[in-house]
């Protein structure tokens, strides 16, 4: 082999591995655009929080800052619900997602509150804009301004549709309190949010909002995107008289961001369920954080009613800065959910390093008594029998204050963790694989 020949190899081979290199962190990066946040919007705990400080594009989640307002004027008596709006001839101009408005016409104020929660329309959100703000701009600088009154310290408006802007930026968390604002300020207005279709010169239009149909309990509230912001959410659902309230941010897909917000929503219900059934360590601020709430929420509609072993799947990752051990479960991260065909999911997944077999284990709960952990442990095992030889029950007491023991299933390699883990689940179970030392 000659020099000249050794050195270009050389020169391949380094160049293969530094591709390699750049493979093998691109995962870590996956998506810099998701946020999200789950609350409970009877007491206003946070139950699931990642990234909901970030800045993000909140897209047409604009547009339910722009509804505020029209709420707020119609019940200062600056508008009417049958008042006509006119349409400019730069509000007619506006990309689509649009009503396709001519110049010179009008619309009826509810039309266009139809328009902007179904259709999202961008052309509709410019019209309010002029009627309520004279000008886009200025109109921009009252959402703003309205923001900051409701505690939305990190948003920022340039205009009242959520079409692209750098400056125009917002957080998963200032979302959430929008959306918990404009169903406790407006609960008289509120069941626009809950409508998939309207009728307009001689159509049906219909919306974009898929969970509405597909998520039991689903009211409310509002999708988005832009190709900066990728597929956002805030939605709203009500079970057992609970309503629970999540926003989800730069989802990769429209079909993977509802999965994910189904998934997220029912986990909080699990969350709820087993904090009021009392026989695990869930205090009712479970992520160190509480979202200021000062009145009750409106009365909420009759609700899906459905048993703790039909909302069981474990949660989907650890909460936020700020957890404690009396979190049970939840102060663990969840290696069950990654997922090849969601991105989503695999990003939230925190999956362990390898570890050597026999080093895995199944958690199926965290008591302040060490004999409810036992038992449990215990059942649980014996419900495995028919499926794992000789499985170990640990009871490990976890260090710090208060006191609390973790009910684990130990010595099991990583492929059977999961599969039983699987198992559990199916059996009503909450539970969740994690390496065990």
């Amino acid at each position: 082999m000659s020099p000249a020949y050794r050195v270009r190899l050389g020169t391949v081979v380094v160049v293969l591995f530094s591709f390699l290199a750049l493979l093998a962190v691109k995962p870590a990066h996956a998506n810099p655009r998701y946020a999200a946040i789950v609350v409970d919007a009877e007491s206003g705990d946070v139950l699931h929080a990642a990234n909901a400080d970030a800045t993000r594009y909140p897209a047409s989640l604009t547009k339910m800052m722009t509804l505020y307002l029209v709420f707020e004027a119609l019940e200062d008596g600056g508008l009417a619900l049958d008042q006509p709006l006119p349409v400019s001839s730069y509000a007619a101009s506006k990309p689509a997602s649009k009503l396709y408005l001519k110049a010179g016409s009008t619309i009826p104020v509810e039309k266009a509150i139809q328009a902007l929660v179904i259709k999202s329309a961008n052309d509709v959100a410019v019209v309010v804009a002029e009627a309520l703000g004279g000008s886009e701009e200025h109109f921009a600088t009252m959402m703003t301004r309205k923001a900051q009154e409701l505690g939305m310290s990190r948003t920022t408006f340039r205009n009242p549709h959520g079409l692209p802007d750098a400056r125009q930026v917002t957080t998963a968390r200032d979302m959430a309190i929008l959306s918990l604002r404009v169903m406790k300020d407006f609960p008289q207005h509120y069941h626009y949010f809950s409508r998939t279709r309207f009728h307009w010169n001689g159509k049906t239009i219909t919306g974009h909002n898929r969970l509405l149909d597909n998520y039991p309990g689903a009211d409310g509230l509002k999708t988005g995107f832009i190709r900066a912001s990728g597929f956002n959410v805030a939605t709203s659902a009500v079970r057992n008289g609970r309503r629970v309230l999540s926003v989800v941010m730069g989802g990769f897909t429209a079909a993977s961001r509802d999965a994910h917000m189904a998934d997220l929503l029912d986990r909080g219900y699990v969350r709820l369920a087993l904090q009021q059934r009392g026989d695990w360590i869930a205090k009712a601020d479970l992520s160190g954080e509480r979202m200021a709430l000062p009145e009750p929420l409106p009365a909420t509609p009759p609700a899906t009613q459905l048993t703790l072993a039909e909302t069981i799947p474990s949660w989907s990752q650890s909460l936020a800065t700020g957890r404690t051990e009396a979190s049970a479960l939840l102060a663990e991260p969840d290696t069950e959910m990654g997922s090849a065909d969601d991105p989503i999911r695999e990003l939230l997944a925190r999956n362990d390093p390898a570890s050597p077999g026999g080093a895995w284990a199944v958690q199926v709960g965290a008591f302040s008594d060490v004999d409810q952990a036992r038992s449990l442990a215990a059942r649980a095992a014996d419900s495995l029998a028919s499926q794992l030889n000789d499985v170990r029950v640990a009871i490990a007491e976890a260090q710090g204050a208060p006191r609390v023991f973790r009910a684990r299933l130990v010595d099991l390699q990583e492929s059977d963790a999961r599969t039983a883990c699987q198992s559990l689940r199916q059996q009503g179970m909450d539970c969740l694989v994690v390496a065990h030392n």
